[in-house]
């Protein structure tokens, strides 16, 4: 079984109140839950997974979302808020993590099969670092999927990553020097879901509008997603 080589596989999910664009994003009620509800929920079913963990600046107003997360028995942490990169690393070192996802709060449509697929195809491919969470040379919808690296080559990003936004925006450093790196990506098995014209996360009130009035569930599957989305835009159009 080639998911034996990832050792401990920690899903850490980026999360903070603070957002500039979208204040309080994370406890934003959407369809009857909190947008970190509808991503946590959604993350552990996946059965790659050992292990969820929310990574929040350690500010008073991040305490609220920390609090929130343990009455859902949600594992928590708190870190630097401007140096995400080091919270990262942090939240590995507490779990024991061999394997890294990193997971985005904005995306409340994340598929947990879409999680194991990516780890499935890291683990046979050998690569560095991979992803399926944005429509970046593959087919996939904005939203669904995540990014994965080992502990070990984390770890080494934050030894050598410097500039402000290399260390704000966590795995920035292997972008910025892609030809030090295997960086690989694949595209979706389900035609449906090739689709890199949907934007599924929420960054902005528009965006968070858009979902809240799409008639969507916490338990709904991918291709679902996208068939529903495709009908409210095609209404609104």
């Amino acid at each position: 079984m080639p998911t034996s080589t990832l050792g401990k596989t920690v899903a850490i999910v980026q999360a903070r109140l603070g957002s500039s664009r979208l204040p309080m994003k994370s406890l934003l009620c959407l369809h009857g839950y909190p947008i970190i509800d509808w991503v946590t929920q959604r993350l552990s079913t996946s059965r790659l997974l050992d292990n969820i963990i929310v990574a929040t600046p350690d500010t008073p107003m991040d305490a609220v979302l920390r609090e929130h997360l343990r009455s859902r028995n949600i594992d928590t942490m708190s870190g630097s808020e401007n140096d995400v990169l080091s919270r990262f690393c942090d939240a590995a070192r507490l779990t024991g993590a061999d394997t890294v996802v990193r997971v985005c709060a904005d995306n409340p449509l994340i598929w947990g099969e879409a999680v194991d697929r990516l780890l499935l195809f890291y683990a046979v491919t050998h690569c560095d670092y991979a992803y399926n969470h944005i429509p970046r040379n593959n087919l996939w919808p904005d939203g669904l999927g995540a990014e994965v690296l080992s502990a070990e080559l984390l770890f080494d990003l934050e030894r050598k990553a410097e500039t402000p936004s290399q260390r704000e925006h966590c795995l920035n450093y292997i972008w910025d020097n892609a030809g030090q790196f295997r960086i690989a990506t694949f595209d979706p098995d389900e035609a449906v879901l090739r689709r890199p014209d949907i934007k599924l996360d929420i960054d902005t009130p528009q965006d968070f509008a858009r979902l809240a009035l799409a008639p969507l569930r916490i338990d709904m599957r991918a291709d679902e997603v996208v068939q529903i989305m495709d009908r409210a835009e095609a209404a609104s159009a």
